[in-house]
């Protein structure tokens, strides 16, 4: 690989704090490190370079001050790197992400199918497509202020996406879980309220309008139906109802425990 020797070599110290650690090798995490670079690069670039993705980070400061991501990266500068805070009061730093949406929106890449479904039951507004292309997905994150999230670190990357996360684990229900304590959901959790196939948002419907589309089981047992007005999809009280039911009942026990 050719070396350029016409610009001067650089250094800088970094450090990233929490979760955010579980983007770099173990030999860089929770310690200080140094960083080799030529010229005036942004500290973005910086950052990313190292393998963090941006929408994870919510405050930079260099040399003990809050910087945005253009901030250019200078010979000797320290660098803290902190990931995105719900709770923690930074009102007066440069905090470098929107603010929290005020009812969030997903968008998911096409790895976690499973884990839209959960969101979708749980009644988040979760748009997903199993052949959706990354382009395609930052895209629409951009247009429709939705925040991304995905297992592909890759798609952080992308200069469209402004809110995003990582999903750590790879169990869908495990995921589920990580997503409503990660962005402090317990108390949205508006269950049965979304269509589990279109992210439509159930309507209830009466008995008679909908008794032809109807099992002849569903039609004896229950008085209750709901139905999708995107797909048509309709929804009872069932055997799976109670199913989803126990689930949502271990979900919370889970994040509120």
């Amino acid at each position: 690989m050719h070396t350029d020797h016409s610009r001067p070599e650089h250094h800088a110290e970094f450090r990233f704090y929490e979760e955010l650690n579980d983007f770099l090798p173990p030999a860089r995490q929770k310690r200080d490190f140094t960083y080799t670079f030529h010229g005036r690069p942004a500290v973005k670039d910086a950052i990313e370079a190292l393998g963090v993705p941006h929408p994870e980070v919510d405050l930079i400061l260099v040399n003990g001050e809050s910087v945005d991501f253009g901030h250019p990266l200078g010979d000797g500068d320290r660098v803290s790197v902190y990931p995105v805070f719900e709770s923690l009061d930074i009102a007066g730093a440069t905090r470098l992400r929107p603010r929290p949406l005020r009812e969030p929106r997903f968008i998911l890449d096409v790895h976690l199918g499973r884990l839209a479904r959960h969101l979708r039951l749980l009644g988040f507004d979760t748009r997903y497509a199993n052949d959706a292309a990354d382009a395609a997905i930052a895209a629409a994150a951009a247009r429709e202020r939705r925040i991304v999230l995905t297992r592909d670190r890759g798609l952080l990357k992308h200069g469209a996406v402004t809110r995003g996360y990582w999903v750590r684990t790879t169990a869908p229900r495990a995921q589920a879980a990580e997503v409503i304590r990660r962005f402090q959901l317990e108390a949205r959790l508006h269950p049965f309220t979304r269509c589990l196939e279109c992210n439509g948002v159930l309507r209830p419907v009466d008995k008679a309008a909908v008794a032809n589309r109807l099992p002849s089981c569903a039609r004896r047992l229950h008085d209750n139906f709901a139905e999708c007005p995107g797909c048509r999809r309709l929804y009872w009280p069932g055997s799976h109802h109670r199913r989803l039911a126990e689930f949502v009942t271990q979900l919370r026990e889970k994040v509120e425990g």
